[in-house]
């Protein structure tokens, strides 16, 4: 872990503040699906830290999936271009769904995840992001939940990752520039 701190430059969102937030968060869906069953949809591999400690808090009833979509490759933007890499054939019919995700950027990706998930014909679509980079946003989407609004700033731990690495951080840092150049 040390060798992963070292190309931290600095703590943004520590982890004691992200699981404050996740609390809450738990509690504002419970609170908006009370009585109904929730299919989440878990999209990879970033949400999964997130996920899992979510779903801790949420006194529900629920089904997890998962979908694959990519759209860094191993750079520190986005390529613009969205890449299911397992998609979603799943019949939601009637069902309330909530897309799950670790950051919501330039908005591609849920954009195009809504549109996969739509023609499920479920009977609601929500998004719950981790965190909001809204000054990067290209498309004209916002999350229904969110834990954290950040600035327009790379940034790895907690799910989040460079190149496959940083993911087991448990908070949010930004990636020190010498990281990413010796990468």
């Amino acid at each position: 872990m040390q060798q992963l701190e070292r190309d931290v430059d600095a703590v943004l969102i520590s982890a004691s503040a992200i699981q404050d937030e996740i609390r809450e968060l738990a509690g504002q869906i419970a609170k908006d699906y009370d009585g109904r069953d929730l299919t989440i949809i878990g999209v990879l591999s970033g949400s999964i830290v997130f996920l899992a400690d979510l779903i801790r808090f949420l006194p529900l009833r629920l089904r997890i999936k998962v979908i694959s979509a990519a759209s860094y490759g191993s750079g520190t933007t986005s390529a613009g271009e969205v890449q299911v890499l397992r998609g979603l054939d799943f019949d939601f019919g009637n069902e309330d769904v909530l897309i799950v995700d670790d950051i919501l950027d330039t908005g591609r990706t849920l954009k195009r995840i809504t549109e996969e998930i739509q023609r499920g014909n479920p009977r609601s679509i929500r998004s719950c992001v981790l965190l909001d980079k809204a000054a990067r946003r290209v498309v004209d989407i916002q999350p229904d939940y969110r834990a954290f609004e950040i600035p327009d700033e790379f940034v790895v731990g907690y799910g989040l990752d460079f190149n496959g690495y940083y993911r087991n951080l448990p908070y949010i840092g930004k990636l020190r520039q010498e990281a990413i150049l010796e990468a």
